[in-house]
C-alpha cells in the first residue's frame, strides 16, 4: 500500500485531475430517469412510513381496551402518548450524527429491525411501567430510520420529483392512519384472553401491538437490499461507488445495461475523489475515528452563521407543526371514544362536543364505579378512518398544489386554515361537525409538517442534512411531548383551553413561514 499523501501532494493531484466533463450529482441523478427503482423504493417506503406512525400512534387505540387492565388515568394516557416522543428526543442528535458519518442505508435496515424487536417487547407488557419503558426504547430507536428515510428519499430523486416524493411519503403516513383503526376494529373487540407460561396474560391490545411489529420488520428487509445514497457517497469521496449506484438505478429504471449509462465521471465533491480518479482511493479512506471527528466538526457549523439562523427558524416551525398536529391527532381516538360513550349511554343522542367530552373527566375521589370496557367502538374506528382517508386525499392534492403555489405560500395558507378549524372545534354542535373540522385540521396541518421536512432538506448541505433533520425533529418532538402532557391538564380546566391553545400555536406558523427563503426547485449541495 502506498504511503499516506500529504497536503502538498494533494494539491498536486488536484491540479492533475480535470474538472470538466464531470457530472454533478443533480445531472447524474436526473440521467437515471424515473422508473422501476423508484417504484420499488416507494413500495418499501410503505412499511417504513407505517412503522413511524405505528410507533407513536398505537397507544391511542390501546387506551380504551387497556384502561381497566392497566388502571390508566387521564394523566397516564397523556404520558403514554408522550413517552415515544421523549425517547425520540433522547436519541435524535446521535442518530443524525451517525447517519451523516456512516451512511443512510445501514442506519435504515438496522434501525427498522431493532424497532420491530422493541414493538414485540411492548406487546408482552403486563403493567403500565413495562409498557412505558418499551415505548420509550421504541421511540429512541425509530427516530434514526425516520430521519434517514426522509434524507434517502431526497437523495435518490432529482429536483423535479423531490417535493412530490415527500408528498407521497405524507400520503403513506396518512394511509397508515387509515389502516391502524381498521386493524384495531378487527383485533381489539375480539375475545382474546389467555395466559402464556403461567404469568403472561394476553389481551386483545397485546395482540394489536404484536401485529404493529410487522411493518418495521418488512422495512428492515427492504432497505437491506437497497444501495447506499449516491449523494452520500459522492460527498464522502466515494465517486466510484456512487457511479455504480447511479448505473444500477439507471439500469433498473430503463431496462438497459449499466454500461449504457451516459455519465462516466462525477465531480469531485471531496478531495478524496481526486485520489480515487488516479487509483489512490485506499490511501485516503477515512478511519472510523476520523469520520467521527469530521462529523463533529461539521456539526459545529450548524450553530454559527449563516446556518444557525436557518436552524432556529426551521426547528421552531417544525416544533409548532408537530405540537399542534400530534397533540390533537393522538387524542382524536380518545375524543371520539368519549363521544361514542356519551351517545351509547344516551340512546344515540348527540350533543355539543364540549358536553360529550365531560365523560372523560374524573368523577371525583370517592367514585366507585366499576371499570368497564365498551367494545362497541366500530363508529370510533370509522370516524378515525374517515379523518385518515381525508388526509390521504388532501396530501395527494397538496402534491399538485405545491408545484403551483410554492412552499412558502402553502405554509402561510396552511397555518390560517388549521387555526380556524382548531378554534371552531370549541363551537362544534354535534358529532358530524366535529368529524369534519377534525379531518380538515389534521389533513392540512400534516401537509404543513411534510412541507417543512422538504424545506429543511433543501436548506442544509448533504454532510449536515440528516443531522439537521434529526435535530429539528428532536425539537419538534419536544413540542409533541409537551402538547400531549398538557392536553389532559387543559381539558380538566375547560373545553376551550386545549382547542384555542393548539389553534394559536399553529396560527403562528403562518407568519414565521414568511421568513423562510424560497427553496422551490433548488439543487442539492
Amino acid at each position: 500500500m502506498k504511503e499516506s499523501i500529504d497536503e502538498n501532494e494533494l494539491q498536486t493531484v488536484t491540479k492533475l485531475v480535470p474538472s470538466k466533463n464531470r457530472a454533478t450529482f443533480e445531472e447524474a441523478i436526473t440521467a437515471t430517469k424515473f422508473g422501476t427503482f423508484n417504484i420499488i423504493l416507494m413500495l418499501i417506503v410503505i412499511p417504513a412510513g407505517w412503522s413511524s406512525v405505528f410507533e407513536n400512534t398505537t397507544m391511542s387505540y390501546v387506551f380504551p381496551s387497556a384502561e381497566c387492565d392497566l388502571d390508566l388515568s387521564l394523566e397516564d394516557k397523556g404520558m403514554l402518548n408522550a413517552i415515544a416522543y421523549i425517547g425520540m428526543m433522547s436519541s435524535g442528535f446521535v442518530w443524525g450524527y451517525l447517519c451523516d458519518s456512516f451512511g443512510r442505508r445501514k442506519l435504515l435496515f438496522i434501525g427498522y429491525f431493532t424497532d420491530a424487536l422493541l414493538v414485540m417487547m411492548s406487546s408482552l407488557s403486563q403493567s403500565f411501567t413495562f409498557l412505558i419503558i418499551a415505548k420509550f426504547l421504541g421511540g429512541m430507536v425509530i427516530n434514526g430510520p425516520f430521519a434517514a428515510l426522509t434524507t434517502y428519499l431526497t437523495e435518490v430523486h432529482c429536483a423535479k420529483y423531490r417535493a412530490t416524493v415527500q408528498m407521497i411519503l405524507g400520503t403513506v403516513f396518512s394511509i397508515a392512519g387509515v389502516f391502524l383503526p381498521l386493524m384495531a376494529n378487527f383485533i381489539l373487540p375480539a375475545d382474546i384472553h389467555f395466559t402464556l407460561f403461567d404469568s403472561l396474560k394476553i389481551h386483545p391490545w397485546n395482540a394489536f401491538l404484536l401485529f404493529a411489529a410487522f411493518p418495521p420488520l418488512l422495512a428492515g428487509c427492504g432497505f437491506f437490499l437497497l444501495p447506499e445514497s449516491p449523494k452520500f457517497l459522492m460527498t464522502n469521496g466515494r465517486n466510484r461507488e456512487a457511479l455504480e449506484v447511479f448505473k444500477l438505478i439507471y439500469s433498473l429504471n430503463t431496462g438497459k445495461p449499466k454500461d449504457s449509462y451516459p455519465i462516466t465521471k462525477l465531480v469531485n465533491e471531496k478531495s478524496a475523489n481526486q485520489f480515487e480518479s488516479l487509483g489512490l482511493l485506499a490511501d485516503v479512506k477515512q478511519s472510523t475515528k476520523q469520520k467521527l471527528a469530521d462529523g463533529f466538526d461539521g456539526m459545529k457549523s450548524l450553530f454559527v452563521p449563516p446556518l444557525v439562523q436557518k436552524l432556529v427558524l426551521t426547528c421552531t416551525l417544525q416544533m409548532f407543526y408537530m405540537m399542534s398536529l400530534n397533540t390533537l391527532r393522538l387524542w382524536i381516538p380518545q375524543l371520539f371514544q368519549a363521544i361514542n360513550d356519551y351517545e351509547y349511554y344516551n340512546n344515540g343522542t348527540s350533543a355539543p362536543l364540549c358536553t360529550m367530552l365531560e365523560v372523560m373527566k374524573p368523577k371525583g375521589i370517592n367514585a366507585t364505579k366499576e371499570c368497564v370496557v365498551n367494545t362497541n367502538n366500530s363508529q370510533v374506528y370509522m370516524n378515525v378512518m374517515i379523518i385518515s382517508a381525508t388526509s390521504v386525499v388532501g396530501t395527494m392534492a397538496a402534491g399538485y398544489l405545491i408545484n403551483i403555489l410554492g412552499k412558502k405560500k402553502m405554509l402561510f395558507i396552511i397555518g390560517i386554515v388549521s387555526a380556524s378549524n382548531s378554534y371552531s372545534l370549541y363551537f362544534a354542535t354535534n358529532t358530524n361537525i366535529t368529524l369534519i373540522l377534525s379531518s380538515i385540521y389534521i389533513t392540512v396541518t400534516g401537509v404543513g409538517m411534510i412541507i417543512m421536512l422538504s424545506v429543511i432538506v433543501e436548506l442544509f448541505p448533504t454532510n449536515l442534512r440528516t443531522m439537521t433533520i434529526s435535530l429539528a425533529m428532536t425539537v419538534a418532538r419536544f413540542g409533541a411531548m409537551l402538547g400531549n402532557l398538557l392536553f389532559p391538564v387543559l381539558l380538566k380546566t375547560g373545553c376551550a383551553a386545549p382547542f384555542f391553545t393548539m389553534g394559536s400555536i399553529v396560527l403562528s406558523t403562518s407568519f414565521l413561514s414568511l421568513l423562510l427563503p424560497n427553496t422551490d426547485m433548488i439543487a442539492l449541495t
